[in-house]
């Protein structure tokens, strides 16, 4: 289907935005007329701008308190239109947003606003234009799109016709099955945006805080498919009101929101495929856009930590255990390996830069398909040198420039040697990667849940928010189905200690946690200390045995417990910008041991 984006979505002047929304490669914007007012150049130079730009300007908005006021206000109200009408002749635009009365409204009767619904139709086709009503969430009579469409059907007017805004709706509570019996020449158009859950006023909530699709709470690809079983064959717009966007790179923020809705309308396509013959009419679902097939990770390949020197980063590993497994035929960078975890050590492209997460390589069925899917998903590509004999992994960057490695079956080991991993690994030794925590700025935050769950299928869990000594921590978890791969993002707090504050770490998983954390000691690591009041909380918390606190006391273990098992774990102490984690899963616990992330943040400041 068609793509538009209101340019109230994106940052800058509106010459900037329409080349952001043209460069992403949408079909079409919203004109908002602030924009519009404040911009230079003239509506007709502004038309000719998006014909060059290839994009079709499909609504001018918003036009506000025109029904079911008293005659005389009306007669102010069909000024106001005509003059706008004419504007949107020069714009090249055909169709204006209606919003339901919020200020001026005064008398509550259906017909009256049919009335002057139809009314402003007959002055809109003077000027071959149309109009369509919606119902605002905070309507002073009509904040509920059955009524809009009720109007509208009692206006009955070609010119005439209906907006449905997924936020208006959802917002509210209001189930969208209602749309499945409107009639789809009725919907003129249609806006999109997604939200957080959010107990606040809904005029706050719709001003500051909606999102993008598949960014929030909303159930937008079950909204999506009533629309489309409507058989709406309109744009799908998008209408995102939030100040984060509005500060940021307009034209990252523009891939970002198509990225979105490719994700929502194939999305879409596959609920509607999967209830074909139970829901009756597909409508217009042949028209959505497709990905192509890729499932989620099975598991992770390997993490490459980034530095000018990657030394103290090697003598951590040495210290939980890693074996050197060697170095690359043609690169400047060392493997180091235990178990099935594979941690890559690169001094290349690291200018003076200190320890990071650069890179995080997936297990994944069908490498090419997964780097086919990236694409259609404008995720940008990221080329590394490879040579003759070597191994291709295909590889794309995440919104914080984390590259994004896929591959199948890890022969890309082979590349390296000179190691010496042969050497007996320690007893309770680490045997895999258990997850990968990284630190999003407040800019890359709600893109990077996006661009997880739909470039690599992963499932956003509920978010979550932990306190520190520097604020609260917002976290939320992208896991696939079964937990072979789990990447918490943690938007931690803008005025934290960059130091400290914006460090990566990754999670080793064992099977013998007192064990390998007596070796690493006597390799002589020192583990992030933790102070004695928590093992004393801990004592009243689990009513844990002496001898159980003791152990966990000498060895500065962290413990939580939940119904379903136990969860132990130390951290190394932090190097540049990266630390490990070494963990132990008993049971069938699930969980990150949150409880404990205050004691590790005040631990690793210092305080």
């Amino acid at each position: 289907m068609r793509t538009s984006i209101a340019t109230v979505c994106l940052s800058g002047g509106l010459v900037e935005k329409l080349h952001a929304a043209s460069s992403a490669g949408f079909d079409g914007v919203e004109v908002f007329e602030p924009d519009l007012v404040a911009a230079a150049e003239s509506p007709e130079e502004i038309r000719a701008l998006a014909d060059r730009l290839g994009l079709r300007l499909d609504l001018y908005q918003p036009f506000r308190d025109a029904e079911g006021v008293t005659e005389e206000a009306f007669a102010a109200v069909l000024h106001r239109a005509e003059a706008k009408f004419a504007l949107m002749r020069r714009l090249g635009i055909d169709l204006m947003l209606v919003c339901s009365n919020v200020g001026t409204a005064t008398i509550d009767d259906d017909e009256v606003s049919a009335d002057q619904l139809r009314r402003l139709g007959d002055l809109a086709g003077r000027y071959d234009v149309r109009i369509a009503y919606e119902a605002l969430a905070w309507g002073r009579y009509v904040d509920d799109y059955r009524r809009s469409a009720r109007i509208v059907e009692l206006a009955d007017h070609p010119r005439v016709g209906l907006c449905l805004d997924s936020f208006h709706i959802l917002s509210r509570g209001h189930h969208p099955a209602g749309i499945d019996e409107i009639d789809a020449e009725r919907i003129f158009f249609l806006q999109l945006a997604d939200a957080p859950a959010l107990s606040m006023d809904v005029l706050s909530w719709s001003r500051h805080h909606r999102l993008f699709p598949g960014e929030g709470s909303f159930d937008l690809v079950g909204f999506l498919a009533h629309v489309v079983r409507a058989g709406y064959a309109g744009p799908l717009s998008l209408e995102v009101f939030n100040d984060t966007f509005r500060q940021s790179d307009p034209r990252r923020t523009a891939r970002q929101a198509l990225r979105s809705l490719r994700w929502l309308e194939d999305q879409t396509a596959a609920r509607l495929a999967a209830s074909a013959g139970l829901a009756g009419s597909m409508g217009s679902a042949d028209a959505l856009t497709r990905l192509t097939r890729a499932g989620a990770p099975t598991g992770f390949d390997f993490v490459e930590i980034r530095a000018a020197d990657a030394g103290e980063v090697e003598t951590v590993l040495e210290q939980l255990g890693f074996g050197f497994r060697g170095r690359h035929r043609s690169k400047q960078v060392r493997l180091w390996t235990s178990g099935a975890a594979r941690v890559v050590c690169s001094e290349q492209q690291a200018d003076g830069t200190e320890p990071r997460i650069a890179a995080v390589g997936f297990d994944v069925a069908d490498p090419v398909a997964a780097a086919a899917r990236a694409a259609e998903l404008l995720a940008p590509a990221v080329a590394r040198r490879t040579y003759a004999g070597e191994e291709v992994l295909p590889a794309f960057a995440a919104p914080d420039g984390t590259e994004i490695f896929v591959g199948h079956g890890g022969g890309w080991v082979a590349e390296f040697g000179g190691g010496t991993a042969g050497a007996a690994a320690p007893e309770g030794a680490v045997r895999a990667i258990d997850h990968v925590n990284l630190v999003q700025s407040w800019q890359d935050f709600d893109e990077a849940v996006l661009f997880y769950a739909s470039v690599l299928a992963l499932e956003p869990a509920p978010v979550a928010e932990v306190a520190g000594p520097a604020g609260l921590v917002r976290s939320q978890v992208m896991r696939s189905g079964r937990g072979e791969v789990r990447l918490p993002l943690n938007l931690l707090p803008a005025h934290q200690d960059d130091r400290q504050g914006h460090a990566q770490h990754v999670a080793l998983a064992c099977d013998d946690i007192v064990a390998l954390a007596r070796s690493a000691r006597e390799r002589g690591l020192v583990p992030l200390a933790v102070p004695a009041n928590y093992y004393d909380d801990l004592a009243a918390r689990f009513r844990l045995t002496d001898e159980r606190l003791a152990e966990l006391r000498d060895l500065d273990l962290l413990y939580d417990r939940d119904a379903t098992g136990e969860y132990l774990h130390f951290y190394t102490p932090t190097v540049g910008g990266v630390f490990f984690e070494v963990i132990e899963r008993r049971g069938a616990y699930d969980g990150y041991g949150a409880g404990n992330a205050p004691v590790r943040l005040a631990s690793q400041l210092g305080r």
